[in-house]
């Protein structure tokens, strides 16, 4: 896969919420991003149900330019709460938002 820059991923990400909102009751959703140590990067989004927040994001490689490529297939869920394991493994964008 080829290294795309951060805006189109965003981008692709953001064309996703209203079916994201109505296919699995959120209350709210947006975008995550985090800078992760050296060439990685996490992006994905931020989804409110149940009045519990979660990131739900793969992970990425940054090259010399900035551009983004996914270095795993593989989505993580992440709760806002403390006392939650951030779980992992998901195939699916569809398989990570039904485990929330």
């Amino acid at each position: 896969m080829a290294f795309l820059s951060r805006e189109q991923l965003i981008n692709d990400l953001q064309t996703a919420f209203p079916s994201l909102m109505d296919d699995y009751k959120l209350e709210n959703i947006g975008i995550f991003e985090e800078e992760g140590q050296k060439d990685q990067y996490y992006l994905g989004y931020t989804a409110r149900k149940d009045g519990k927040a979660y990131m739900i994001h793969l992970p990425y490689k940054k090259d010399h330019d900035g551009g983004l490529e996914p270095s795993s297939s593989q989505w993580t869920i992440e709760s806002d709460d403390p006392g939650t394991i951030d779980t992992s493994g998901y195939e699916s964008l569809e398989s990570a938002f039904r485990g929330i």
